[in-house]
């Protein structure tokens, strides 16, 4: 059985929107309009470790940490207690980010795989998330097209168990001052600039492991 108490971290300096089925369409957009929307959603003069128009408690920021010997560089591990997303490195670190996770019984801790990204993804909600909450989610069921104020926002990463889609995602999101917190719906979310980051540094075929959101992650000073 999986559990929190698998990841240990210690800090050094600098470790959703709804659950997302892909949408099938005619159209994409450019390059020219991704990079458009890719300035749109980065400060200016944008540093991880610092930027933060969002006004995010500063421990929600993009942070280098020490991780537990023996953990697979390029995997990523959800700590849904302490809000943290950490995506290992070569060389015994980690870069930590500040997540959104869904709320309640709607948070599905597991080991999951990472067989698809996309930048700029369109989006479309279930139909268990159009029966749940149809004055929320109705309006979209043919789907969203793709932009700044899209669910998923910038970049998607989707989770799969084995072959199986799982409708599962680690995404942006159009509502970053929610970073921390637990929201109505969906997986894991984070700030567009942070997720652009990630994105360029996970492979296909990673693992993504979200850990149960009680108890705690062992961690040292």
């Amino acid at each position: 059985m999986l559990t929190r108490r698998h990841f240990t971290i210690t800090p050094v300096a600098v470790f959703s929107t709804p659950i997302a089925a892909p949408l099938s369409a005619e159209t994409w957009p450019s390059e020219s309009q991704k990079a458009e929307w890719d300035m749109q959603v980065t400060p200016p003069y944008y540093d991880p470790a610092t930027s933060n128009p969002w006004g995010l408690h500063r421990r929600f920021l993009p942070n280098r940490v020490l991780a537990k010997d023996g953990l697979r560089p390029g995997d990523i591990h959800v700590d849904a207690v302490a809000r943290y997303l950490y995506h290992i490195e070569e060389g015994g670190t980690a870069m930590r980010y500040g997540v959104v996770i869904e709320r309640d019984d709607l948070y599905e801790p597991g080991v999951y795989t990472i067989r698809r990204k996309v930048r700029w993804p369109h989006w479309t909600p279930t139909t268990s998330m159009i029966e749940r909450e149809p004055e929320l989610y109705a309006q979209y069921e043919d789907g969203m097209e793709p932009g700044p104020d899209n669910a998923l926002g910038s970049r998607a990463l989707y989770l799969y168990v084995g072959e199986r889609d799982t409708y599962l995602r680690i995404h942006g999101t159009p509502f970053p001052r929610l970073i921390g917190s637990r929201a109505i719906s969906g997986c894991v979310r984070m700030v567009m600039a942070h997720i652009n980051d990630l994105f360029e540094q996970v492979d296909i075929g990673m693992t993504a492991r979200l850990y149960p959101a009680d108890g705690s992650l062992a961690a040292s000073s």
